[in-house]
C-alpha cells in the first residue's frame, strides 16, 4: 500500500508516517520542511519517500506529484493532514491574513490534493481518502471562527465525496480529533507563544499524535467494503459544554 501524507514533517503527519512504515507500507511524506523529511528518510529507510510540497501552492502540488519516481504515483491512501489554526481572538479583532492562511491550507490544499489523486483511485476501483477534520467543525466555541468553519467544510466535503463515490470502490473518512497535545498545533495557533500554548494542556491528559496515527491506520486496514464516514475522538478529560448566555445587568 502506498500512502501519501501531507503535513508529514511533524505532529500527526510524522506519527502517521512512522505507523504506516512500521506496518510494512510505503509512505510519501509531503511537507514544506524538506530537512525534516530527509531526517525521517534517514531514520525509516527506503519505505519513506520525502516530497517537498506546499499545499497552499497549486504549482507546488502539481510539480511534486509530477516528479514522483516510478512505482510511487499510484497512491492507495491519501491522508489530507496538513492544516493549522491561527489565533484565538474574537472575529472582530482577528487578522485577515490568519483567516486566509487557514482557508488556503485547510480547505484549498485539501481539495487540490483530492482533485489530483481521486481520478486515479476511481480508475483503479480502489482507494481511501482520510481528511483530518476537528471537533471544531461541529462544535462552535469562542475564538474558533474561521478555523471551525474550515473544519466544517472538511466534514461536509467528505460527506459529499461519500455521496458521489458510492460503487466506485473509493472510500472517504473525516477524522475529527478533540484536544490533542504533544504537537506544534497550539504553538502555531498562539504565534509562537510557548507559555500560552502550554496552558492549553495544563492539568489534562490529551490525545497524542500516536493516537491519531493509530486511528488512521485502523481505518486504512479495514476490509475494502467498510467505510468509516466520520470518526470523532476526544480524550476522557474533554466533553461538551452548555450554550453561553449573556445576561443584562438589572437596572
Amino acid at each position: 500500500m502506498i500512502v501519501l501524507i501531507t503535513g508529514a514533517s511533524a505532529g500527526f503527519g510524522e506519527a502517521m508516517a512512522r505507523r504506516f512504515v512500521a506496518g510494512g507500507h510505503r509512505v510519501i511524506a509531503a511537507a514544506r520542511r524538506a530537512e525534516r523529511l530527509d531526517g525521517l528518510r534517514e531514520e525509516l529507510g527506503e519505505a519513506l519517500l520525502p516530497l517537498a510540497m506546499d499545499v497552499t501552492d497549486v504549482a507546488s502540488i502539481s510539480h511534486g506529484l509530477d516528479r514522483l519516481p516510478g512505482g510511487w504515483p499510484s497512491v492507495d491512501v491519501l491522508v489530507n493532514n496538513a492544516g493549522l489554526a491561527l489565533g484565538v481572538e474574537p472575529a472582530p479583532r482577528c487578522s485577515l491574513a490568519d483567516w486566509t492562511t487557514m482557508i488556503d491550507t485547510n480547505v484549498k490544499g485539501l481539495v487540490t490534493l483530492t482533485h489530483a489523486l481521486l481520478p486515479g483511485m476511481v480508475a483503479r476501483n480502489s482507494g481511501l481518502i482520510v481528511n483530518i477534520g476537528s471537533i471544531a467543525g461541529n462544535t462552535p466555541y469562542p475564538g474558533g471562527n474561521v478555523y471551525g468553519a474550515t473544519k466544517a467544510f472538511v466534514a461536509q466535503f467528505t460527506r459529499n465525496l461519500r455521496a458521489e463515490l458510492v460503487g466506485t470502490g473509493v472510500r472517504a473518512t473525516n477524522l475529527a480529533p478533540g484536544l490533542c497535545g504533544g504537537t506544534e498545533f497550539s504553538k502555531v495557533r498562539y504565534h509562537g507563544d510557548e507559555a500560552a500554548a502550554a496552558r492549553v494542556y495544563e492539568g489534562t491528559a490529551p490525545l497524542t499524535a500516536a493516537d491519531i496515527a493509530d486511528a488512521v491506520y485502523w481505518i486504512a486496514s479495514l476490509p475494502p467494503h467498510i467505510n468509516i464516514n466520520h470518526l470523532e475522538m476526544m480524550p476522557t478529560c474533554q466533553g461538551y459544554g452548555s450554550l453561553v448566555i449573556k445576561r443584562s445587568t438589572p437596572a
